[in-house]
């Protein structure tokens, strides 16, 4: 399916519908539905299920993302969960500070996309992952960006995403590399 076709992305971040315009190059208007979310360890399986269950609800094709942060002393937590960790009260700040007893600040940004239509079943499901390894700053820095965009330094940089400017981030970020894979997806 060409990302030129009508799809609905479901999300009720705008942040994350304006990333996404930038990468498809036209307008993006997020779609906010209250879907179930599927509880695993695994982003693609918890896009895909938010992608097949956009798409039966709405009845157009229905590209959902989900997000987070692998954190290497956490054995990979937060995860799929970083939205759950960082939107109540430990927020961002909390997070960072979770790993002041820790020597390695190590983490992965991942973002995972899945493209579904009405009446896919789960492996009809284009699906592309995007990582970005980087360090979890010892307090939030910047203004840019949304979530945790200001406790993540990508590898190579000593800036988090929220100090970038929105070009710079999307050119760096783990949503661009799962754009650009699902574009190559798309194309063949």
């Amino acid at each position: 399916m060409p990302v030129r076709d009508e799809i609905a992305f479901v999300t009720s971040n705008p942040g994350k519908a304006r990333e996404a315009a930038h990468f498809l190059g036209r307008e993006v208007s997020p779609v906010p539905l209250d879907l179930p979310e599927i509880q695993s360890l695994d982003f693609a399986e918890v896009a895909r299920g938010k992608a097949l269950a956009a798409a039966a609800a709405l009845g157009r094709a229905a590209l959902a993302e989900d997000s987070g942060l692998e954190i290497r002393a956490f054995g990979g937590f937060p995860g799929p969960m970083t939205k759950w960790i960082t939107a109540g009260p430990l927020g961002p700040a909390g997070l960072a500070r979770m790993l002041d007893a820790f020597s390695d600040r190590s983490a992965t940004a991942v973002s995972a996309l899945a493209l579904a239509r009405p009446g896919d079943r789960p492996g009809d499901v284009v699906v592309a992952v995007g990582r970005r390894d980087g360090t979890i700053a010892s307090s939030p820095r910047g203004s840019h960006g949304f979530g945790w965009d200001g406790i993540f330094v990508p590898e190579g940089s000593g800036k988090t995403y929220a100090e970038m400017p929105p070009e710079q981030k999307n050119r760096e970020s783990h949503r661009a590399r799962a754009f650009a894979a699902l574009a190559e997806a798309l194309s063949r």
